[in-house]
């Protein structure tokens, strides 16, 4: 029969029972980020395209801007997105998280364009980057 040690963490043996040490990573948040980023890609992409996150041609950049509307309120657009995510979900997470309205508009020589209500830049630039949609270089925010 053991006996129980006096020294909690010592058994009678005298060797230290050491406590497994915590992940890394929290498993479960590393998953939600890959859900979301599986959540937001698009499934008709072409699957070819590799790590890319946006088309040949163009700048690798996602350029976040904020427009002086009437008064006090203004608009954020996010330029840029690569066409393998859908913007429409993209939106939908924006202005749920956000609490803000927004839509996706054409514009003749950007393409598809993100519009929010509202100074929106830090919010989207963290979301993008929490998210893995963006690296942290490839962001470029414009605005006062």
């Amino acid at each position: 029969a053991q006996q129980a040690s006096p020294v909690p963490g010592v058994n009678r043996q005298c060797t230290l029972e050491v406590a497994p040490e915590p992940p890394l990573y929290n498993a479960q948040e590393l998953h939600g980020r890959l859900l979301w980023k599986e959540f937001f890609e698009d499934p008709f992409a072409d699957a070819t395209k590799g790590d890319d996150l946006l088309p040949a041609g163009t700048e690798d950049y996602i350029h976040i801007r904020i427009q002086q509307r009437n008064g006090r309120k203004t608009l954020t657009t996010v330029q840029g997105i690569a066409d393998d995510y859908d913007k429409k979900k993209l939106v939908k997470a924006f202005k749920k998280k956000f609490a803000c309205n927004g839509t996706v508009i054409e514009h003749p020589e950007y393409g598809e364009v993100i519009q929010l209500q509202g100074d929106q830049r830090k919010n989207i630039c963290q979301f993008l980057l929490e998210v893995g949609i963006v690296k942290e270089e490839q962001l470029k925010v414009h605005g006062f």
